[in-house]
């Protein structure tokens, strides 16, 4: 794929950079990235992964837009209060850049429909809002070896990584999976939901940003990324710390006991 007049304009602030330049732009023009969740973290996270000239961006979610959501899920709009929110960020993304082409999954993410749905894009995004989906996700991603970016926020926090645990490190040991990280899910009830706890607007902007800053990382190969590093925001303090983790060997996907 050569770039058009067209994309060498409106991608020409890339284009300069000299970690990105032109074969860092052709590498966005070729990949497929599936989004999970079109909400607050999907939202700006499509939106700067359209603008970035990302080729293929699949989305999945099966839930419609309602009025709260307009509040921090800026892809969709009042008029679109009722409509599928794959067919409304569809919508938005053609309006911002009709060269990337959407692949919209209308429907709801489990055991059955994960492994194919994750192994036919490069890299993956995670924006979902509730750990059953977060688990089933970063496995599907283990075993299909697709990168995965995963981020989670809280009414005034948030936290975000990227996962490559099929692939040694440096040091030549394994990758964390997010099991290492977090290796079971909390107890039901034991976290408030967005409708019980409520959420900042703009935080879901940050992290989403953030969120398409590293799967452009991801794609393009330039800096350091966030692999076995954990990014803690808190917007009460307006403090960003990163908290290092490392490889359990008894983690279930890739632990010693896994491979017997």
């Amino acid at each position: 794929m050569t770039l058009s007049p067209q994309e060498i304009e409106r991608y020409a602030r890339h284009l300069v950079l000299r970690e990105v330049g032109g074969p860092g732009q052709q590498k966005l023009k070729n990949a497929r990235v599936l989004v999970i969740g079109a909400g607050g973290l999907g939202a700006p996270l499509l939106q700067y992964l359209a603008a970035a000239g990302v080729g293929v961006l699949g989305i999945v979610d099966n839930d419609v837009v309602s009025l709260s959501n307009l509040q921090r899920q800026v892809i969709h709009d009042t008029p679109g209060v009722g409509r599928l929110k794959v067919e409304s960020a569809q919508d938005a993304i053609a309006r911002l850049n009709p060269q990337v082409r959407v692949e919209s999954h209308a429907l709801r993410l489990d055991a059955s429909n994960a492994p194919a749905l994750v192994a036919a894009y490069d890299i993956v995004a995670d924006g979902s809002d509730n750990f059953a989906t977060r688990y089933l996700v970063s496995d599907a991603c283990f075993h299909a070896a697709r990168p995965l970016v995963t981020a989670a926020v809280g009414g005034f926090d948030a936290s975000l990584t990227t996962l490559r645990p099929f692939e040694t490190g440096p040091d030549g040991r394994p990758n964390p999976t997010y099991r290492c990280l977090f290796p079971e899910p909390p107890p039901p009830g034991t976290v408030p939901s967005c409708e019980e706890a409520g959420i900042l607007g703009a935080l879901t902007g940050v992290v989403g940003a953030m969120m398409a800053l590293e799967i452009i990382r991801e794609i393009v190969g330039f800096g350091d990324g966030l692999v076995g590093r954990l990014l803690l925001i808190d917007t009460l303090a307006m403090r960003f710390e990163t908290l290092r983790y490392a490889y359990d060997p008894d983690n279930p996907l890739s632990g010693v006991t896994s491979r017997r």
